[in-house]
């Protein structure tokens, strides 16, 4: 395996750097989609009882329990609740764009990678064929195949190489990139309906209240 890895030349050293980097991008990608995962519909539920009941202190501890995407935007909409629907909705948008920023972190970097794999590769290839090229010029006609084999063994092996890193590579951010877009999808779908239950809540609680010091007074 050492021999290999010393026949393709310093730019398989650097396609294998980059492999290390992608795969430490993918590890964390996947503790982190693992780690956001859960059931939407239970703390949807929770949530709402919680809201029903005028327990909003509640609904934010169930919030802060739960590390989601889906967790921070009902947080964002239980704390503005007493702010106008419109208001509450470019908050809970702009809460969307913040989610997207950690949801797509690492993904532009892995992309790189594979497009950068891709052309080292080739980048490999011309600088073994020229190795090649450069023992004929020296020696004319060479008898003997092995004299060539230095440089045609590292344009091949840095062409499978980069390949090697870059085609599993794009597939993974393929998922990554569709999973992203789903969750994204889910949370703006899901902005309007986040509205109208915190403010229904929350209006139904002011009201309470405000029921209640009359009776008083």
């Amino acid at each position: 395996m050492l021999n290999f890895v010393v026949k393709g030349g310093p730019v398989l050293w650097v396609i294998m750097a980059l492999s290390l980097v992608a795969l430490a991008i993918i590890i964390e990608r996947l503790l982190y989609l693992r780690r956001i995962s859960f059931d939407e519909e239970k703390l949807f539920l929770r949530i709402k009882t919680s809201l029903m009941e005028g327990h909003f202190s509640e609904a934010l501890a169930i919030c802060d329990q739960n590390i989601s995407p889906f967790s921070s935007l009902l947080k964002v909409g239980i704390e503005n609740r007493n702010q106008p629907e419109y208001m509450q909705r470019e908050l809970l948008k702009d809460a969307a764009a913040m989610e997207s920023v950690n949801l797509e972190r690492g993904l532009t970097a892995l992309g790189t990678i594979s497009n950068i794999s891709t052309l080292l590769g080739l980048l490999g290839t011309v600088t073994g064929t020229m190795k090649a090229f450069g023992v004929l010029g020296r020696f004319g006609a060479v008898s003997d195949p092995s004299a060539l084999a230095s440089g045609v063994a590292e344009a091949l092996i840095t062409t499978v190489g980069g390949l090697v890193v870059a085609i599993p590579i794009i597939m993974i951010y393929n998922y990554f990139s569709t999973k992203v877009n789903l969750i994204m999808t889910r949370l703006e779908s899901q902005v309007n309906s986040l509205v109208n239950l915190v403010s229904s809540y929350a209006d139904k609680k002011n009201a309470k209240v405000e029921d209640t010091a009359s009776k008083e007074a």
